[in-house]
C-alpha cells in the first residue's frame, strides 16, 4: 500500500472547482435573460434609487420641501407604521394608514382627500419601505402628487419639528 500525494488528484480538483463556478454563472445568466421578469445584474440600491415608481419617476422628498409643505399646511403626512407605533409618536397632524392593514383602512383615512392633494408617506429608519410601498399603492389608487419622507420620523425628531402622540 503507497502512501503519498498523487499530483494528477490535486490538478483535477483544482480545475474542477473553476470550471463548476463557471458553469454555475453561465447556467445563471442564461436563465436570468429568457425569465419574463429577469433581474437587473446592475442597480442602484441607495435610498434615492430605491425611492422611484416603476416608471423611475422619483418619490423621495428633502425634508426641507417637506417641512415647507407641512408649514403652509398643504400636504396630507401619512404614517406607514402600525398604529402602537403612530400612538407612541407621529408627525403632527400626520394620519395613520398602516401598510399592513392599508386594505381595511383605506376608505376611512383616505376618503376626504382630493386625488390632486400632496400627500407625503414616511416611517422610520432609512431601510424602512413601508412608506414606499405605500406610495406606490396610493399613486395606483389614482394620487397624483405622493413623495415619500426617506426616514421621516427619525428627520422629523432630530430636526425638532412639531409631533404629538396618541391617535
Amino acid at each position: 500500500m503507497r502512501i503519498g500525494i498523487d499530483i494528477k488528484q490535486i490538478y483535477r480538483v483544482i480545475w474542477q472547482g473553476p470550471v463548476i463556478l463557471l458553469a454555475a454563472v453561465i447556467i445563471s445568466l442564461l436563465s436570468n435573460a429568457i425569465r419574463p421578469t429577469s433581474l437587473p445584474l446592475v442597480a442602484d440600491w441607495s435610498v434615492q434609487g430605491r425611492m422611484t415608481t416603476e416608471r423611475d419617476e422619483p418619490l423621495s422628498i428633502a425634508l426641507s420641501a417637506a417641512k415647507n409643505l407641512f408649514e403652509k399646511k398643504a400636504a396630507v403626512f401619512i404614517d406607514a407604521r402600525d398604529s402602537i407605533h403612530y400612538g407612541e409618536g407621529h408627525i403632527q397632524g400626520a394620519r395613520n394608514l398602516p401598510w399592513h392593514n392599508v386594505d381595511d383602512l383605506f376608505m376611512s383615512v383616505m376618503q376626504d382627500i382630493s386625488h390632486d392633494t400632496p400627500i407625503i408617506t414616511y416611517c422610520d429608519g432609512e431601510t424602512c419601505n413601508l412608506s414606499h410601498d405605500l406610495a406606490l399603492f396610493l399613486k395606483d389608487m389614482g394620487f397624483a402628487h405622493v413623495n415619500v419622507l426617506v426616514n421621516g420620523w427619525t428627520l422629523w425628531i432630530e430636526n425638532g419639528l412639531p409631533t404629538q402622540e396618541g391617535e
